[in-house]
């Protein structure tokens, strides 16, 4: 069976528009770039150009467990990626300094999604300015302190045909005893304790205790509650307002800090838009943000805009707020009670509602999201503070400094990195030409389209990924020309190994390929791997290297299997090459194959003298 035919210029052609595609792709990229100073510039790091430094102070001074774990969430949040190379430290007992490289335009932002504690939690609406509906203390009677839900709301409340009591519904009654003086259901309940109060006042439910019987908050609970809430909670939610700005204020117009206990109800404002905040009279907690399993941003199907997407989670292997089955399945439950009314939910973050909507499906699988009017970016923060989680400690807003703070080497060590790496490459270029001499052209263009394609991934990475340029980044990438220099001399030294036993250049090319590729592959994998652990184990700078050299490494085997080796066999059918020429570098004399011509032997003369 004949053996397949190599066709290097197909090889050459398909590589040169993978090329195209990833300068397209950069372009792209470098498309939303409007400062005429940085299009086509990579990113740097904090040691080259600077940066924002905020400084965060703790309220209390805090245990170094927590102020650590403070400075790790950070550290995540600002470098979730892992090659933005924000410097996270902390600094004596209370505080923590954050460095981020290159200028912020909005640092507002950055500095919320620094400090955001993210306590995210979903809790049911009982009522709001826009929908008063059990809140509205008209709808009472005689002075029972109870508000009523709107009548088209009642008649989807399963009731199961009782008279409802003060705040509670047959979900949220067992055991109770009326206290409005309605007669109980002839299905109530028959076992409860003789000696009950019948006055109501230590049985009455209450936002802690809904069947006034001690027993756990349930999800049921919290549905019946946000039905009809008790007289305390609407009470309170006439105390206060909310501002243009989304801040709560008291009777005295004074900005009023409520706990956001999971356990008991709460009073928030949404966050303000085109002017206004809604304040909404929420029920407990019915599921946490440690019970998420992950968050991320994303784009709607068949919408524009941003998204955060969120996915719940069952797990038995953890422990769930008041012995629930897990996040899931009350979430289904809610979804279930709430499916088809007008009754909503809310999102709350950090005491702060960011979106309540209404339920128009039963959510099964505890995937859901977040939605709003989000940018790319805001998404971004929100889905990395989510994911990572809460921070333990809470800062002082006052102490909080946000400054611009210049490169930490001198201005001229970026120049003397490139000129090192510039001249190096030169030297690695004109050694080949001398020594490889036709094939130094190889070696040549190799490195030059090896440069242009780490110069290309370099700024797509910066713009995709925050991939910031450090002094030992670019020493990473300078590692990558003898790299790369190292896997030409193992494969063209195969090449004249084959052609010292009398093959042509043609055959020589393909038999040394299959010999010098094992070698080539097993000593780029033991460099990717040992990127990979300093990428994975190390931090700062050092992980910058890592990571650069793991990307060199690559790029590296890309270029020698999609470029070099066909451009050797496009060579090879040539004649100059493959018949020896002394500008070819594969001549008998570059060989070092014996040229002497041998001197012919005298034939012996037989018989006489001479």
């Amino acid at each position: 069976m004949a053996s397949r035919r190599p066709r290097p210029g197909r090889h050459l052609i398909v590589f040169f528009l993978g090329l195209a595609v990833l300068y397209g792709l950069t372009a792209l990229s470098q498309a939303g770039v409007k400062d005429p100073e940085t299009p086509w510039r990579p990113a740097l790091g904090l040691d080259l150009q600077g940066g924002t430094r905020i400084t965060l102070t703790a309220e209390k001074a805090p245990s170094k467990e927590n102020l650590d774990e403070a400075r790790r969430i950070i550290d995540q949040r600002v470098n979730g990626s892992g090659v933005a190379e924000a410097a996270v430290t902390t600094q004596g007992g209370r505080n923590i300094v954050v460095e981020v490289p290159g200028k912020t335009k909005n640092r507002n932002q950055l500095e919320e999604t620094v400090k955001r504690q993210a306590q995210l939690r979903f809790r049911l609406v009982a009522c709001s300015d826009q929908r008063p509906g059990a809140c509205d203390t008209s709808a009472s009677t005689g002075g029972m302190g109870l508000g009523r839900a709107p009548l088209s709301l009642a008649e989807d409340d399963p009731t199961d045909g009782a008279t409802p009591t003060d705040g509670a519904t047959d979900g949220a009654t067992d055991g109770a005893t009326p206290t409005d003086g309605a007669t109980a259901p002839s299905d109530a309940p028959t076992d409860v304790p003789s000696d009950a109060p019948t006055d109501g006042a230590t049985d009455a439910p209450t936002a802690e205790d809904p069947g006034g019987d001690g027993k756990a908050w349930t999800v049921k609970d919290s549905i019946a509650w946000s039905r009809s809430p008790d007289q305390a909670s609407i009470a309170e939610f006439g105390q206060y307002a909310c501002d243009a700005k989304g801040v709560l204020l008291d009777a005295e117009g004074k900005a009023a800090e409520l706990p956001d206990d999971p356990d008991k109800p709460l009073v928030a404002c949404s966050q303000p838009e085109d002017g206004l905040s809604i304040k909404y009279l929420l029920s407990q907690s019915v599921v946490e943000g440690t019970e998420l399993d992950n968050a991320a941003a994303g784009t709607p199907q068949n919408g524009v805009g941003w998204e955060v997407q969120i996915e719940m989670g069952n797990s038995k292997d953890r422990a769930h707020p008041k012995g629930s089955a897990g996040a899931s399945s009350d979430f289904e439950e809610v979804s279930r009670a709430f499916n088809g009314t007008e009754e909503q939910f809310a999102i709350v973050l950090d005491g702060s509602v960011i979106s309540a909507p209404v339920m128009n499906a039963v959510i099964t699988d505890g995937r859901s999201s977040i939605t709003g009017d989000f940018t790319e970016q805001q998404a971004l923060d929100l889905a990395n503070s989510l994911k990572f989680g809460a921070l333990p400690i809470k800062f002082n807003d006052e102490q909080t400094s946000v400054e611009e703070i210049g490169p930490s080497l001198a201005g001229n060590q970026l120049s003397a990195g490139l000129t090192a790496g510039a001249i190096g490459l030169i030297l690695v270029m004109l050694y080949c030409l001398f020594y490889y001499r036709g094939l130094g052209l190889v070696v040549v263009s190799s490195l030059f389209v090896a440069a242009i394609i780490t110069y290309a991934l370099v700024l797509l990475l910066s713009k995709t990924a925050g991939f910031t340029l450090t002094l030992p980044g670019i020493a990473g990438l300078i590692i990558a020309v003898g790299v790369t220099a190292d896997s030409f001399v193992i494969f063209f030294e195969r090449i004249r190994d084959e052609m010292r036993e009398g093959k042509s250049m043609r055959v020589a090319v393909e038999t040394g390929w299959a010999r010098a590729r094992v070698t080539r592959v097993a000593a780029n994998t033991v460099q990717i791997l040992s990127a990979l652990v300093l990428y994975i184990f190390a931090t700062g700078a050092v992980k910058g290297f890592g990571f650069a050299l793991g990307l060199t490494t690559l790029i590296d085997l890309a270029v020698l299997f999609w470029f070099t080796k066909p451009m050797v066999s496009w060579l090879a059918q040539f004649k100059a090459f493959n018949s020896g020429h002394k500008l070819s570098g594969l001549s008998k004399e570059t060989l070092g194959m014996d040229i002497t011509p041998s001197r012919p032997r005298r034939p012996a003369v037989a018989g006489g003298d001479a």
